[in-house]
């Protein structure tokens, strides 16, 4: 956990408390006082955020390259190797791309990265998911302390699909949208990793 997550995470305790000041007033019946705390609440509230637009609009995009680590924590994430499948028609598609990505938990205890997603955009911005069913150790697989698997994600594109990167994301629903300067937080460019192709 790092300082901009404590951050977020205080906010919110801080946030929790004052709901419940503002709660202790409506019940004495002390409408100013309630109306003064949720005005705080939400002062601060949009001050947070409007830093946090800031610092996601004027960031630049991180590009991560093949090879190298990209961590959550204690769990880190390497492209490693990028292939097209042969043999296999994927439906409404023309090219089946695999990636090779080795997990490696650098804790001392058995951990998995539980939200972790992946996908592939391309030049033109279009997007494509994980294929079920054809890529056997998910992302998500627990990794015993200081150990490492490799998970092999397989992504149905258009035939004519170019400038293919990969994107490691927790969606759309999580905490991390509200950490300041997380590539997963709100309107923040996502990192990439260009594989080449």
């Amino acid at each position: 956990m790092n300082l901009r997550e404590l951050l977020l995470i205080g906010l919110m305790g801080w946030t929790a408390i004052g709901i419940v000041g503002t709660l202790i007033s409506l019940a004495r019946r002390e409408r100013a006082k309630a109306v003064q705390g949720l005005a705080w609440i939400a002062i601060v509230w949009l001050a947070y955020l409007a830093v946090l637009i800031t610092v996601s609009l004027r960031q630049k995009q991180r590009v991560v390259a093949i090879g190298q680590e990209r961590c959550f924590d204690e769990m880190c994430f390497t492209v490693t190797n990028v292939g097209e499948v042969e043999g296999l028609v994927a439906q409404g598609a023309q090219r089946l791309v695999r990636v090779s990505v080795e997990i490696t938990n650098k804790g001392h205890k058995p951990e998995s990265e539980g939200l972790i997603e992946a996908y592939l955009v391309d030049a033109q911005g279009r997007m494509w998911g994980e294929s079920p069913g054809l890529s056997g150790v998910r992302l998500t697989v627990k990794v015993p302390g200081g150990a490492s698997v490799v998970s092999e994600p397989v992504f149905a594109v258009a035939g004519d699909a170019t400038g293919l990167k990969l994107v490691f994301t927790h969606g759309h629903w999580q905490p991390g949208v509200l950490v300041i300067g997380s590539s997963d937080s709100l309107l923040h460019q996502r990192t990439v990793v260009p594989l080449g192709r």
